[in-house]
């Protein structure tokens, strides 16, 4: 089966990338994340999309020169901060209003890393988007929750648990569909949160 990248007309180039209204490219991104998650990396073409979003193929082409420079712009396109605005006074309130925002967006992001999994292991840049899209804003806003805790005096600023609060709550995201065919919604986030997370650092 031919590439995504070998399907590519040769002659595009940067100078010939027409322009895209943000709401078009916008459509664009919304429709290649949409049918990764129904249908898996894999099985997304440039072809596809084209068709759902009633545009020629070679528009997408004359944009982004292959499938995963497109995944990618898309995923960079998504980007967002759930936990930026957390910031109750407490750190255990913080951590379980976290938690709770983690888990109203499970089904979405989960579905979304699992059907990209393999690919992103292959791709570098997919790899580096799918990064800064999901992971790298969510850690850094969730390590400012727990800074503004220490910085309270409510958990010590050596503590070893710190290290590993990130890890614990999206790594309870993605492991239970795996472990119990159930995704980790707000309600049992909150409750990992309270019965695992909280007495490690020593919160009650």
């Amino acid at each position: 089966m031919a590439s995504q990248a070998a399907e590519r007309p040769e002659a595009v180039g940067t100078s010939r990338r027409s322009k895209l209204t943000p709401e078009r490219e916008q459509e664009f991104f919304d429709a290649v994340l949409q049918q990764i998650r129904s249908c898996g990396y894999d099985a997304v073409t440039m072809e596809g999309i084209a068709a759902s979003t009633r545009c020629s193929k070679s528009t997408l082409y004359r944009q982004w020169r292959t499938k995963p420079q497109f995944v990618a712009a898309a995923l960079r396109s998504n980007r967002r901060v759930r936990f930026a605005d957390i910031d109750t006074g407490s750190l255990a309130e913080d951590l379980r209003r976290a938690a709770a925002a983690a888990g109203e967006g499970t089904g979405k992001d989960t579905g979304l890393l699992q059907a990209l999994g393999h690919a992103v292991m292959e791709d570098p840049e997919l790899k580096c988007a799918l990064r800064e899209a999901l992971v790298e804003p969510e850690i850094a806003a969730l390590r400012e929750i727990l800074a503004r805790g220490v910085a309270r005096g409510e958990v010590p600023a050596g503590h070893p648990a710190l290290e590993y609060v990130p890890a614990q709550l999206f790594g309870m995201l993605r492991m239970r569909p795996v472990l119990e065919g159930e995704q980790a919604d707000a309600e049992y986030l909150v409750r990992f949160v309270e019965a695992v997370v909280l007495p490690a650092l020593g919160l009650p």
